[in-house]
């Protein structure tokens, strides 16, 4: 049974990303580290007490489509009535909306727990809580008082209508239609894939956000407008009217996530309303529609890296608690009377760890992510600019890292299970299942990686990326002043030298146009690049906070995971030519 990890995500939380220290001086105002144990603890009871027995029965039953409504399976919906009466869907809303204003920060922590218990229930309020931001950033304050207090309440939920059958990753294709009403209202026609909860039973109302192209748009995504379009119409005095023309007409079956509804909706067809049209409502000016969107959406990157941490720690947790148990052979050093239990062979002990090790690296990642957007809202300044490029470059690696590390840790957790692993009954399958779909939505993560290069590291005309790694490097200086951390320093001081090289050599493709050069080397040097901060930030909160049981791991991270950026420098170095050769020859090209 899961139990939240709050040692390690108190860590990270107040040692890791600098979060105790800037509590005691006063940057979040009243927010105390008694008021932060108070959340998190609760946040992980919660979990355990009412996500996690429902959970199997969400992956079992699923979400079903009849005559156009969607039933999420029994329990669920009750399930989102209690979380959000516990206040959890405005953590971090504005509070003059009724929301709490706390740091994205404590969010993170909660989003982790409650991925753990159920990533389907969990990716929800996601959503929503994106919505919410993008709305309070970029909506008409006419808006913003129509929609964003039942939205902070959880009253009503969010979407994010971004891809079409003919437009996944590249929504310059994207082909949904905006027509000007002469009221002030627009009417959206066309066809969405893969919406996330698009229709429900949690909430009376679903407030879509949907990306369409107006008549006279420009070609491309500078020619894309982003709209609001409720399910149901609200009333001046706030109560809903009528129906919408939006529906949704298919939900996927897919390979996990299954109570989730993964929808297409369709709208402006005439299915509801006197005339053909969703009901739409502008966010921002015509035609810079992403540049609202993208709120959303990077705020669902790091939620998706939350995913990825979430089901690792689940994954974990299973299978260190299955590993005490089984018995077979008898481990080196094992005295009792016939097999010992597998958690004592060495093998198993590395797959167990290695879990534990990319779990925690992603943790610490992605909640750096989080603080430095804290920091980047409540500094002012340059201080703020540089908080917002740290964030910028971490944003990438705390998507596609951790949502690696989620696949690759529940996979090690079935292997951990043996043959049991493959039988459902077990229950360790369903995080590989689930954890599947993270790096391919929001951004593929061959799409983070690119973006890390090709955007990333010229930040600021590379000052943003200079300024990063020269802060690794005194992360390092403090790390070797430490004792009791084996060869961690002298094993970082190696991959930093890796983490300089490969970034020389990117910046260098990039500037010079080499895009083909630059984007064969993105992936392994994202992964290099994380690796390498996922042993700093840990190391030096060791360094700095004595905690042994996080010593010991990080050792471990160090002499067993760091040997890789060797190999992966030499990737980005060298690996272009032989990928267009091979392609040329084995992809007919």
């Amino acid at each position: 049974m899961y139990q939240a990890p709050i040692d390690e995500i108190a860590f990270t939380l107040k040692h890791v990303t600098g979060f105790a220290a800037d509590l005691e001086a006063g940057l979040f105002g009243d927010l105390s580290e008694d008021l932060v144990d108070a959340i998190v603890t609760e946040a992980g009871r919660f979990t355990a007490e009412e996500i996690v027995p429902l959970a199997r029965i969400g992956d079992q039953k699923g979400a079903v489509l009849k005559d156009g409504a969607v039933t999420t399976p029994p329990g669920w919906a009750d399930l989102y009535r209690r979380w959000c009466e516990g206040g959890w869907n405005g953590l971090t809303g504005p509070e003059a909306f009724g929301g709490q204003g706390l740091p994205t920060l404590l969010s993170v922590a909660a989003f982790e727990m409650w991925n753990s218990g159920s990533m389907g229930f969990a990716i929800g309020p996601t959503l929503t809580v994106g919505a919410i931001e993008a709305l309070e950033r970029h909506a008409t304050p006419q808006l913003q008082q129509k929609y964003l207090e039942k939205l902070v309440s959880g009253e009503w939920m969010g979407t994010m209508n971004l891809t079409e059958p003919q437009a996944g990753s590249d929504l310059n294709a994207l082909k949904a239609r905006a027509e000007p009403a002469g009221d002030g209202t627009y009417r959206i026609f066309g066809q969405k894939i893969f919406i996330t909860y698009g229709e429900h039973d949690f909430a009376d109302n679903i407030v879509h956000l949907v990306l369409a192209r107006l008549p006279d748009a420009p070609a491309g995504t500078k020619g894309i407008s982003l709209f609001l379009v409720p399910k149901f119409f609200v009333n001046e005095d706030g109560s809903l009217g009528d129906r919408n023309d939006v529906f949704c007409a298919s939900i996927e079956h897919k390979l996990g996530i299954h109570a989730s509804p993964t929808c297409t909706m369709i709208y402006g067809d005439g299915k509801f309303g006197d005339t053909p049209g969703a009901v739409g409502w502008l966010i921002g000016e015509e035609n810079r529609g992403l540049a609202c969107m993208f709120t959303m959406m990077n705020n669902a990157r790091l939620a998706v890296g939350m995913q990825g941490v979430g089901i690792a720690e689940a994954a974990t947790q299973k299978a260190i608690a299955y590993a005490a148990e089984r018995c077979q052979g008898r481990a080196p050093g094992w005295s009792g009377e016939g097999m010992s239990p597998i958690i004592g062979h060495p093998d198993v002990q590395r797959m167990l760890l290695t879990m534990k090790a990319e779990t925690q690296m992603a943790r610490a990642i992605t909640y750096c992510c989080a603080h430095a957007l804290d920091r980047a809202r409540i500094d002012e300044g340059e201080e703020a600019k540089a908080w917002q490029a740290r964030a910028d470059i971490l944003t990438p690696m705390a998507k596609a890292f951790s949502t690696d590390v989620g696949v690759d840790v529940a996979s090690l957790g079935v292997q951990v299970h043996g043959g049991m692993g493959f039988v459902e009954e077990t229950g360790a399958a369903v995080f590989y299942r689930d954890a599947r779909i993270a790096p391919i939505y929001e951004g593929t993560n061959g799409i983070q990686a690119i973006d890390l290069v090709a955007r990333k590291l010229t930040l600021g005309g590379g000052e943003a990326i200079a300024r990063f790694l020269a802060g690794l490097r005194e992360d390092h200086k403090t790390v070797e002043a430490a004792s009791g951390l084996g060869a961690t320093a002298r094993k970082l001081a190696a991959a930093l030298d890796d983490l300089d090289a490969a970034t020389a050599f990117l910046i260098e493709a990039v500037k010079s146009g080499d895009m083909a050069t630059a984007q064969s080397g993105a992936t392994p040097y994202l992964r290099l690049f994380s690796l390498v901060i996922g042993v700093a930030f840990n190391a030096r909160a060791v360094a700095a906070s004595g905690d042994e049981a996080q010593g010991v791991l990080v050792r471990f991270m160090a002499e067993n995971l760091l040997c890789e950026t060797g190999g992966l420098k030499d990737r980005v170095l060298n690996g272009a030519g032989s990928i267009e050769a091979a392609a040329e020859r084995l992809l007919r090209l």
